[in-house]
Parts: C-alpha cells; structure tokens; sequence
C-alpha cells in the first residue's frame, strides 16, 4: 500500500475528527469544516476519513441507518464498540467471547482467516434516564 501524503486537508479532517466525541458522518465533519470557514470540499473529508480508518487513526462503522460513521481512533488493534443512538456515546469494549465464537463458527464452516465488525448499539444511562 503506497504511503499518502500528510495535506493539509487531510490534517484538517483528521484534526476535526480528534475534537470530536463520540462518531460522525462525513457529512457531519464537513459541514464542521465549513461553518469554522474551511474550503475544504465534501469528496476530499470523504478521501481523508477512508485514508485514516485504512491506516488505523480512525473507526469506522455503519450505523443502523447504514451511514458510514467515523471517529478518532482511541485504542490501537481490534476492538468493538458500545454505542449510543441518542447522544453518540462510544465505549471501546473488548469481546473475548465474540472473538473466541467468530474463529470457532469459521472454523467450524472451513473458514480461514476470518474477520468481523461488532458494534452494539442502544441507549445510554443518561438518555435511557431521560426517555422514562
């Protein structure tokens, strides 16, 4: 994979994306950029955001609705994601027992080298609270 260079864009998204909480479309980040007077353009946060998760400096996933949804990495290598509906909020999680069924049901079906994506969404304490 060819090294991409460190533009400015790109350090402008990934910058954008580091004052974030919690995850973000692209179109999120964008309209951010712009409204703090950014000319950068929508296809470029695009790019910038696909480069960073690529690399590992961002986490990418597809919410619900099947939006691609991204924010600044936290932690390093795999893990999966607690995340709110309501406010955003994102807890880092290990999963040993996703991870030790995943290889298993692979391994079970003649799979090698088998990946996976958890994600697990509901709601908060707080907005749970202030939804009763």
């Amino acid at each position: 994979m060819a090294v991409k260079r460190n533009t400015w864009q790109r350090e402008a998204v990934r910058e954008a994306l580091d004052s974030r909480d919690g995850f973000v479309s692209a179109q999120g980040l964008h309209q951010g950029l712009r409204d703090a007077g950014s000319p950068i353009g929508l296809a470029t946060v695009y790019r910038a955001l696909a480069d960073l998760a690529t690399v590992g400096e961002a986490d990418s996933l597809q919410s619900p609705e099947g939006e691609s949804l991204y924010r600044a990495c936290a932690t390093t290598g795999h893990h999966h994601h607690l995340i709110c509906r309501s406010c955003g909020l994102t807890v880092e999680i290990e999963a040993t027992e996703v991870e030790q069924w995943a290889k298993r049901t692979a391994s079970d079906h003649g799979f090698t080298e088998a990946q996976h994506i958890v994600d697990i969404f509901g709601l908060c304490h707080q907005c749970a609270s202030a939804k009763a």
